[in-house]
């Protein structure tokens, strides 16, 4: 027998209309919150940033396809890792679909991650991927946007999501499995980090208008708003998911 709490119809429609109430609470407070992000100061972009697409080199304001607006999915994918990170896969596989409708309502749209392009096609290969992803290898920009780090940086406290982290001697040990499911050590692993940032473009000038790291990305991660409305939620018991091509097909 369930050891959740049981009830009648009449009992669960009580329970479901107050909590309607604090749904409709907390999603006028998310439209608020959309406002004031909208509402930051947009800081100008003067730093000539290249990137390796499939079309080519690339500079940040030809990443925007000729629109004015650009979104930016800072990807787990080192120079030297075998592969993806498997957080920032399953958050991607939410993209595909995406991309079309962000583009006919004048928003371009691109993952970015500092492994060579070859790595990163062979990569969006393997898992049917069509979205942009452009390399920022031998460019500064992943540093400069808080989601790469040196070694150096690493031992001394790395600056993310807006805080000074503490110094390490190494990578935390809940980083070792992602590492070795990225092909690489802790250490080299934690230098990479997830984010998001936005982009505009104004009278020909490029300006940074938005980014959010760790748990600020969790609103693009397709799957979580779907466990977040499951009985049991996310019900995260370790590392509990996987690439898309590597669950068991039986």
């Amino acid at each position: 027998m369930t050891n959740h709490i049981t009830g009648t119809r009449d009992e669960w429609l009580a329970a479901r209309l107050a909590l309607l109430k604090e749904e409709k609470e907390l999603t006028r407070r998310s439209d608020e919150v959309a406002r004031r992000r909208q509402e930051l100061p947009w800081v100008r972009i003067d730093k000539d940033y290249r990137f390796d697409t499939d079309e080519g080199s690339a500079s940040l304001k030809d990443l925007f396809g000729g629109r004015s607006q650009l979104l930016m999915y800072h990807f787990m994918f080192g120079p030297d890792y075998k592969a993806g990170c498997p957080s920032c896969s399953a958050i991607a596989d939410g993209f595909n679909g995406i991309v079309v409708h962000l583009q006919n309502h004048d928003v371009a749209f691109t993952a970015v991650s500092r492994a060579p392009l070859a790595k990163l096609q062979a990569y969006k290969q393997r898992l049917d991927w069509t979205f942009p992803w452009a390399s920022s290898a031998g460019s500064d920009f992943n540093f400069d946007f808080h989601t790469s780090f040196t070694l150096e940086q690493q031992r001394e406290g790395i600056e993310y999501n807006y805080v000074r982290e503490p110094k390490l001697d190494a990578a935390p040990a809940g980083d070792a499995a992602f590492a070795a499911m990225s092909g690489t050590d802790p250490d080299t692993y934690a230098r990479e980090r997830p984010g998001i940032s936005a982009f505009v473009l104004d009278d020909g000038a490029v300006y940074h208008t938005y980014s959010a790291y760790a748990r600020g990305v969790d609103g693009i991660w397709a799957m979580y708003q779907w466990f977040d409305r499951a009985p049991r939620g996310r019900n995260e018991d370790g590392i509990w998911w996987r690439r898309h091509d590597e669950y068991d097909k039986g």
